[in-house]
């Protein structure tokens, strides 16, 4: 005989409901990051790179970039970097081929040259509407042309129309940089790769095409060549040459003043990461000096640049006690080495404290959690239990910065208490305008540091952050670094080197300083001056400022024999001027120095974020352009990066928002199955 089913008690189907939906929840809350795609296809104006899947059509060439070269030649402070792009139509069909690329933000982008075949065509700087206006009319037409604009200081794009099948297209850019010592060592950086941005819809970038770029898988290689070559003339013999990023081979010729330097052989991928070389000179000073340019014909300006050696960094007899909120990027892209690179560096930070400071740690991704309600004293117990905490994060989600900085700047603080931010991130945001402006305009409330970990950090966003925060960037590409960089962060914390920095000429008519307000100076940075001189070449520059033992004075003389065809400068000074008003720009929003920035583009000829260089082949060389097809080149994924920075879930780590839900329904099921134990008791002695 059946035995009768046993009734289903309501408290057994309470607690059964509230499992399901416990479940449920859980799933649908970690499961929401997940937004990546396998293939092109229509974006969300927020949505992250995707991953490239390689079609097998023939007939279309998904990979028309075949490879990169990159000659630099360093002459004192200045680095000349050409950079060729070879483009390759090994398909059927003609193709138009769009690449986003990253650029030195220190690069003042000058010129750019197209061959196509025996075809030699040099590039005009434009109007950046005009520019696209031209570069798609004559796509329109048939004819090859290539076209450079800028989205940010650090992210180019290049797009070549018209690439029939079987032809070579060799682009190539030039730029100028300055290198500027720091404690008597130069570094040199090449970008090779745009790590994948998360595009917030905060960001002035929320519709930005070039944000949502297709990405190889993490095993996938790029499949492109890649050279780099630097040729190393100092001004006086070079006494270390070396690469934490890249293994080299160094070549030292006609003395030890000069060296070539090339990437090792068979040394695996080199375009996934920074190239970073290091360089330092005999002795322990720089080379302080004043260099000139002075133009030809009438009406031609001449340039100067100064760079005054500072003070030795000397710790101040009373530090006054400060206040440090460490605003810590835990999102998707830092998983892996990123994260744990950081929190082998807080360690160091938080623990090179002293007990009277105070400290706090926020951690975000999608949303942000501070690890106290309020700051606390540094004390060994305080350190040991936030360390503890951090340790048990992995990277997951999306990175939202803005609403992390926001919360920072409201904590509450005690008055009279200074307060530093300390912010750590690869980067890999589109807000860096929106970040800007917002730490401008809380400078009353605290100056910023700004921490960059990965292989291939977003230094705009880095750079940026700490020049608006008056403050100092680090960028650590190595785990090795770590220790190196906060102590040089304890060392800059505890007294800066020079303040109240003033400039004077006396006997030499200048004019267009820049910067137009010398800052403090940190970190053992020279002082460095732009400006345009006119009439003769005479006089002296006088520095004065106070250091940490008490007034300092230093004086330059103006050579009248110097060596005046540094034509660098013009292109220098032109770069750092567009670069004030781009921050001025920033705080004030919208496009307010768009005219003057233009015409700073057209007139130096500059690459910016309002000109773009356009070169076009006069011969119509398809007759069916319609039938092209556009191309994105794809970008590998960054060394250390893994998928998790285009939208994939690490398991171990949800959102805190989503670890927060989990919780209120665990307790909630908690309670529940308490009350209905107590129901069937009562059942049972009733």
């Amino acid at each position: 005989m059946d035995t009768p089913a046993t009734p289903c008690r309501p408290g057994r189907r309470l607690w059964l409901v509230t499992v399901a939906l416990a479940a449920a929840s859980f799933f649908a809350l970690s499961l929401r990051p997940l937004h990546a795609q396998e293939a092109p296809g229509p974006r969300a104006k927020t949505e992250s790179p995707y991953f490239f899947v390689k079609s097998d059509d023939p007939e279309l060439d998904r990979l028309p970039l075949k490879g990169t070269e990159v000659d630099v030649k360093i002459s004192g402070v200045i680095a000349d970097v050409t950079v060729t792009q070879t483009y390759r139509n090994e398909g059927q069909r003609a193709i138009e081929a769009r690449y986003v690329f990253p650029g030195s933000t220190r690069a003042a982008v000058g010129a750019l040259d197209v061959r196509i075949g025996d075809r030699l065509v040099s590039a005009q700087i434009r109007e950046k509407a005009q520019a696209r206006i031209d570069y798609d009319a004559a796509k329109k037409e048939g004819k090859t042309a290539a076209l450079l604009e800028q989205h940010l200081p650090n992210v180019f794009q290049m797009n070549v129309a018209n690439i029939l099948p079987g032809d070579e297209v060799r682009v190539a850019l030039r730029y100028t940089e300055l290198l500027v010592p720091q404690g008597g060592s130069y570094q040199f950086v090449y970008p090779t790769v745009v790590g994948p941005r998360y595009n917030s819809p905060q960001s002035e970038n929320a519709q930005a095409r070039w944000a949502a770029q297709p990405t190889l898988r993490a095993a996938v290689a790029p499949g492109t060549s890649f050279k780099l070559r630097v040729a190393l003339d100092a001004p006086m013999p070079l006494q270390e040459v070396r690469s934490q990023s890249h293994a080299i081979e160094v070549a030292r010729r006609d003395g030890d003043a000069h060296a070539d330097v090339t990437l090792a052989r068979n040394a695996g991928p080199a375009d996934n990461r920074d190239f970073v070389l290091d360089y330092r000179l005999a002795g322990e000073r720089i080379q302080s000096g004043l260099m000139l340019y002075q133009g030809q014909g009438d009406g031609a300006e001449n340039f100067f640049l100064a760079m005054v050696e500072p003070p030795k960094s000397v710790a101040a007899n009373s530090i006054t006690s400060r206040d440090y909120i460490f605003v810590v990027d835990i999102s998707g892209s830092m998983h892996g080495f990123p994260l744990d690179t950081a929190k082998a560096m807080l360690e160091r930070l938080i623990g090179g404290l002293r007990p009277s400071d105070t400290f706090n740690v926020l951690l975000f991704s999608g949303s942000n959690r501070m690890l106290s309600p309020r700051s606390v004293p540094a004390t060994r117990a305080n350190i040991a239990q936030a360390l503890a905490t951090i340790q048990n994060y992995s990277g997951g989600g999306s990175t939202e910065l803005i609403p992390a900085l926001k919360r920072a700047y409201a904590e509450p603080k005690a008055e009279g208490v200074s307060r530093t931010l300390v912010v750590v991130s690869d980067g890999y945001v589109t807000v860096e305008r929106e970040a800007f402006e917002l730490v401008r305009r809380n400078l009353g409330q605290a100056n910023l540091f700004a921490f960059g970990i990965g292989s291939s950090v977003n230094r705009h966003l880095i750079e940026g952050l700490a020049r608006a925060g008056m403050g100092e960037p680090f960028v650590i590409t190595d785990p090795i670094q770590a220790p190196e960089q906060a102590a040089r962060f304890k060392r800059l914390i505890e007294s800066p080197v020079l303040t109240q920095v003033k400039a004077r000429f006396d006997g030499l008519d200048v004019y267009d300083l820049e910067p137009s307000v010398l800052p403090d100076v940190l970190g053992e940075r020279p002082v460095i001056l732009f400006g345009k001189w006119r009439g003769e070449a005479r006089g002296r520059l006088v520095i004065e400022g106070r250091g940490a033992e008490g007034p300092y004075r230093q004086e330059l003389k103006v050579d009248p024999q110097a060596r005046r065809d540094a034509a660098a400068l013009r292109s220098l000074w032109a770069r750092h001027r567009i670069a004030s008003l781009s921050d001025q720009e920033a705080l004030d929003g919208g496009d307010a120095q768009r005219q003057r920035i233009t015409e700073l583009g057209l007139r130096y000829s500059l690459l910016t974020q309002y000109t773009s260089f356009i070169a076009i082949d006069r011969v119509v060389r398809n007759p069916a352009p319609q039938n092209a097809a556009g191309v994105d080149q794809p970008l590998p994924l960054p060394q250390g990066v893994g998928e998790t920075a285009l939208g994939a879930e690490v398991p171990s780590t949800p959102e805190p928002e989503t670890l927060g839900a989990v919780a209120l329904l665990l307790s909630m099921l908690a309670m529940l199955r308490r009350r209905a134990r107590r129901n069937d008791q009562r059942r049972l002695t009733s």
